[in-house]
């Protein structure tokens, strides 16, 4: 499956990531501004005056204005930017955005600028960006360094904090719409947020669902073997699913910055009467979940054997910023009734 290998992420998480948080996988313009021109985003209003904010490792952001032409090297953030109706200048990987990410539209005018663990640096500083807004683990990764040797401001967002999952992914949004001026459409989409999780939650209880036990996994083919891996404590699907009332059943060692641990078919039979959630995205490298559904020991667990086995609809990003995330509550809250 599309799994990030940059080395900062496996040293940061872990060799248990296996590969950090999931699914891996150019003609310069040089003036005017981007602006969404997409349904809803007519109106939004934009700061204006100088930026000045503080990114998550501390370092200090100055912009003479609110950012216009902006770069963005993680799924994540080119979601979140989407969101606060900013088109990017470039992006890295966006046909696999479009692919695993469907909360928001690419547009195709997004220069391409490689993959998300080495994009090409001349193609990107070709854009002439305002800004570049990059995923890092910690305040020395290489990327940043190697950012760092050009004129132009970067903003640097957590990839992940297992303490606080929700927080992570909110923040990171907002400190976005600080540095493009959108603070007015983020307060707007946080709301929405914080709406949907009050209803996804009366929703399960409604239902008599709650306390369900249930684990969310996703995997890849490896060869003749599957990999497996759940999203336990500290995930940010886990978390979603635990804040509307439902009981994350996954107790193995989970990385500690996603929240992702690491199993195989005989692992998950461990998980009793557990309720089966996964990614329903097909994989162009290899479908895992028809690989398992070959497995006798697979079908034989009780959550695939009852059609407790559910798949979250195609194009839902475990890792993606308010709007992903409300698609996660849906999809709970759907299949549950199932």
């Amino acid at each position: 499956m599309f799994r990030r290998t940059t080395t900062a992420a496996l040293t940061a998480a872990g060799a248990l990531m296996l590969a950090a948080c999931g699914q891996t996988t150019t003609a310069a313009d040089s003036g005017g501004s981007e602006k969404k021109a997409t349904a809803g985003c007519e109106d939004v209003a934009t700061s204006t005056g100088p930026v000045s904010l503080t990114d998550a490792f501390g370092n200090k952001v100055e912009l003479d204005k609110p950012a216009e032409r902006v770069a963005v090297l993680e799924w994540q953030q080119t979601e979140d930017l989407l969101t606060l109706c900013v088109d990017p200048v470039a992006v890295a990987d966006g046909e696999g955005f479009r692919t695993w990410d469907s909360a928001e539209e690419l547009p195709e005018s997004a220069t391409e600028v490689g993959t998300r663990g080495e994009p090409n640096l001349e193609t990107l500083f070709g854009t002439n960006p305002d800004l570049i807004v990059v995923e890092a683990y910690t305040a020395e990764d290489e990327i940043l360094e190697q950012l760092a040797e050009y004129d132009v401001p970067v903003l640097a967002t957590k990839g992940a904090d297992a303490k606080d999952p929700v927080g992570n992914m909110v923040t990171t949004f907002e400190m976005i719409a600080e540095a493009t001026g959108r603070e007015e459409q983020a307060e707007k989409v946080v709301g929405e947020l914080d709406d949907k999780i009050a209803e996804s939650k009366k929703a399960v209880a409604d239902a008599g669902a709650a306390g369900t036990e249930f684990v969310y996994y996703d995997g890849w083919v490896d060869g003749a073997n599957v990999a497996i891996r759940p999203f336990g404590q500290g995930s940010l699907i886990g978390e979603l699913g635990e804040e509307i009332g439902l009981k994350n059943a996954w107790t193995g060692k989970v990385d500690p910055a996603y929240g992702l641990g690491q199993t195989d078919i005989e692992g998950m039979t461990t998980l009793g009467e557990a309720t089966f959630f996964h990614t329903g995205t097909v994989d162009p490298a290899g479908d895992v979940n028809a690989e398992l559904a070959k497995n006798k020991v697979w079908k034989s667990i009780p959550a695939v054997s009852e059609g407790r086995d559910h798949a979250f609809p195609a194009g839902i990003w475990t890792f993606g910023g308010p709007r992903s995330a409300e698609q996660v509550l849906d999809a709970y809250v759907d299949l549950l009734d199932k």
